[in-house]
């Protein structure tokens, strides 16, 4: 095993509330997650960006619960919100979260979600505090795991992810823990947990709050394990991707309180395909103006929220970005049009 460290040197997205300028001429309402996470940085920044155009004015919502926002989108009582693209495959089913719409409603309401950009909210990893002494996914037996909220896809892959490192399943082989997002902050640094396993981003906030309570240990999944059969089906369900980032890329460094322990200097794991999305009547003219000043304007977020270099910005590749197959979301047509005038090549089987 190799061990490592790097720097975490990160910027808020702060003052994105500039989408209430007067030079907006359209106003439109967003949702967000919470802060700390890619889904809450991106709808932020097109926040800003939009209104700093003169594009339009979005009056956000923050802290919500995505599940609820994605079904808010498809009925039209809001204009964009960032979805996993779970959601959309379990609305147009009817199933988990919308099994209340049954099939025939879910399906129908599915149908009206159109993407705009696609990226990640993170690798689902392990991570804890030096003290513990935890240096291999094995290690977690016997332990108390946060591994997600009460429900929804976040705890079914963080679940999934201990029992393909480790073989130990929730209840039996370990203890976990589930707690509201807004409630991990303070589980963080309080003591009560040995390990978690929640998608980290990197560099992540998450790590940087938890050094708070001492020095930290990511563990990646290993090699072999990443790459088995088992493993790589993971990827084959909706919303699924594969995601390795290489440890110069994660935005550490020496004496910065974090460790990796990986085979080869890389981190693995899975990732959470993330969409942000809008209705399907929502004005062409509009999706390209907001889509092609995203593109425009992708190095200034990546300046400002650092891990969202590693977050697969613009990746429209299928595999890497959770599209096509049995993921029934499309790009809208505006969205196709601005990334092919900015020289991107939309997947046929994501168009409209």
């Amino acid at each position: 095993m190799k061990r490592f460290t790097k720097t975490f040197a990160g910027l808020c997205l702060a003052g994105a509330m500039a989408a209430g300028t007067a030079s907006a001429q359209v106003n439109l309402t967003a949702e967000a997650s919470s802060p700390g996470n890619s889904p809450h940085v991106s709808i932020l920044h097109l926040s800003e960006v939009a209104a700093g155009a003169g594009i339009a004015s979005l009056q956000v919502r923050e802290g919500q619960t995505l599940t609820n926002s994605i079904l808010n989108v498809a009925n039209g009582s809001t204009d964009i919100a960032p979805m996993p693209l779970i959601l959309g495959f379990l609305m147009a089913k009817g199933r988990g979260p919308y099994s209340s719409l049954g099939e025939e409603q879910g399906a129908e309401l599915a149908a009206n979600l159109r993407a705009l950009y696609p990226y990640n909210a993170g690798a689902y990893g392990l991570i804890a505090l030096e003290s513990e002494g935890i240096a291999t996914w094995d290690d977690l037996a016997g332990k108390n795991v946060w591994n997600g909220p009460p429900r929804g896809a976040a705890l079914v892959n963080a679940r999934q992810a201990i029992f393909l490192a480790a073989g130990l399943k929730d209840g039996e082989g370990y203890t976990g823990h589930q707690d509201n997002w807004g409630q991990l902050p303070q589980r963080l640094v309080d003591g009560s947990m040995d390990a978690f396993v929640f998608p980290l981003t990197f560099p992540s906030a998450r790590a940087t709050m938890m050094q708070a309570a001492g020095d930290i240990v990511m563990i990646s999944t290993p090699k072999d394990i990443f790459e088995s059969d088992a493993y790589q089906r993971v990827f084959k369900a909706p919303g699924n991707v594969p995601i390795v980032v290489k440890w110069q890329d994660m935005g550490y460094g020496a004496d910065s309180g974090v460790r990796l322990i990986s085979d080869d200097d890389s981190y693995r794991g899975i990732g959470t395909a993330f969409a942000d999305v809008v209705h399907k009547d929502m004005d062409f003219d509009m999706v390209k103006a907001l889509v092609a000043e995203y593109i425009a304007t992708l190095d200034a977020l990546k300046l400002k929220t650092p891990y969202m270099k590693n977050v697969n910005l613009a990746v429209l590749d299928p595999e890497a970005s959770g599209f096509c197959g049995i993921n029934p979301l499309k790009y809208h047509p505006g969205a196709v049009a601005a990334w092919e005038e900015a020289g991107y090549t939309v997947p046929d089987c994501a168009k409209d």
